[in-house]
């Protein structure tokens, strides 16, 4: 298992991200848009919730209860349903197991970290307050959501990429969903995709799979002496 390095080698920016890889906080948003799925007549039962919600932008969850209902939800669906989501978030969300770990093991390895997410800035915000993570991302956060371009969209990767002012190809993106690892491919990065044994994993070039965020930072530092080893 190794990460495939870019064409000049390099590695050089690590984007994460945010929910089911930092915070745990997908099982919640996805029972919310159940919830809301439901209310509008969209069977959904909460065991289902996250399999059929997992990754998705409000509004592509929106075009799915309004394809499988044949209802409107309006055009402020998706506002208020955010606005749940951030009010669940501030009454508390845990972190991913191993993340603080995980994220002083980056660190020390000298790469820049920045986050790429479909949640809004607010509802990440959130989450980091109540997980304790603001420091390691304090200005370094990009919100697909806020730009109106959600993942499977690459654009919030390319941004963060422009932000740092470094090239897709020298980025690493670590995923844990199917609609995030399609944008992080796309966006021409290497993609990590965290997932528990046994899953499924999409048949795409660049992604690598680890099964715990502990697995993380030592592909990271293989990929790193490799550059070392060939410059």
């Amino acid at each position: 298992m190794a990460l495939a390095l870019s064409a000049d080698g390099q590695l050089k920016l690590v984007i994460f991200d945010c929910d089911g890889v930092l915070v745990d906080s997908e099982d919640t948003c996805c029972r919310i848009s159940a919830e809301e799925a439901r209310a509008a007549g969209m069977n959904v039962p909460d065991e289902k919730a996250v399999e059929t919600f997992s990754g998705m932008a409000l509004p592509g969850v929106q075009d799915v209860i309004e394809q499988k209902t044949g209802k409107s939800l309006g055009s402020d669906w998706a506002a208020k349903t955010q606005a749940r989501f951030v009010a669940a978030m501030k009454d508390g969300v845990e972190p991913i197991d191993g993340v603080y770990a995980m994220l002083e093991d980056v660190k020390k390895l000298g790469l820049p970290v920045r986050v790429g997410s479909n949640s809004s800035g607010e509802e990440m915000e959130a989450k980091f307050i109540a997980t304790n993570l603001t420091k390691h991302f304090e200005g370094r956060i990009h919100s697909a959501r806020d730009m109106g371009i959600p993942k499977p969209r690459p654009d919030v990767y390319l941004h963060a990429a422009r932000e740092e002012g470094v090239k897709p190809e020298n980025c690493v993106v670590l995923e844990d969903s199917n609609t995030g690892a399609r944008a992080a491919v796309d966006a021409g990065m290497m993609c990590v995709l965290l997932r528990k044994a046994g899953e499924d994993v999409p048949d795409w070039p660049n992604l690598v799979v680890i099964h715990h965020l502990s697995d993380f930072a030592p592909l990271l530092q293989k990929a790193l002496q490799a550059q070392r080893q060939s410059a």
